[in-house]
């Protein structure tokens, strides 16, 4: 900590540890997360008390703006910082995407590490199973739905939503504030911010 402070006074820039904890309803504590998180020597951590099916999420999009180059964010498990294999993959495209590393400590998943890279394809591959398998059961769904005159199409995705996430972002508001109105992630609004940058 005292490193960072001397780097920052003096302009460098360092590369930080930050910590994310969080529970699912009031009555719980944080207080064995921030211990295990001050354990693995974390610079800041990030607390939230927010459910688990909620998009609303303010203290990940904090962390998500403070994240520099470098930084590495660390978490006790991987329930504690997404909702699903699909949320969690969408938070780790967000941070490579910003250089950022990500570690988990119940499962010693670190991505700068050749061996935590596996482990994250191989989330990605079993995301994608789920996906598939997902479209598929929606598929036949549809199909049902379609012989006995029910269907009335699919709901707005976060992708179909890409350019009122841009026009909200132009008027001002913040990356939460725009979930919150349209819905959807906040790394999804993240993903769709930097893909239109690109």
């Amino acid at each position: 900590m005292l490193n960072l402070l001397i780097a920052t006074t003096l302009g460098e820039t360092i590369m930080a540890n930050i910590g994310y904890a969080r529970v699912s309803t009031e009555g719980q504590e944080l207080t064995a997360q921030l211990e295990q998180l001050k354990g693995a020597g974390v610079d800041k951590i990030f607390k939230e008390k927010a459910s688990g099916v909620k998009q609303d999420r303010p203290q990940l999009a904090a962390m998500l703006d403070h994240l520099r180059e470098g930084d590495t964010v660390i978490v006790c498990k991987l329930d504690r910082i997404a909702r699903s294999t699909k949320h969690l993959l969408e938070i780790v495209e967000t941070l490579e995407a910003r250089k950022v590393s990500f570690k988990v400590l119940n499962i010693n998943l670190d991505t700068s590490t050749p061996t935590g890279k596996l482990m994250l394809s191989m989330l990605a591959a079993i995301g994608q199973f789920e996906r598939e398998m997902m479209l598929e059961r929606q598929r036949e769904g549809i199909e049902l739905a379609k012989q006995a005159g029910k269907y009335k199409g699919r709901k707005a995705t976060a992708r179909d939503k890409s350019a009122e996430v841009q026009e909200l972002l132009k008027q001002g508001m913040t990356k939460q504030a725009v979930a919150d109105t349209l819905k959807i992630g906040v790394a999804s609004v993240y993903r769709i911010a930097r893909a239109s940058t690109k």
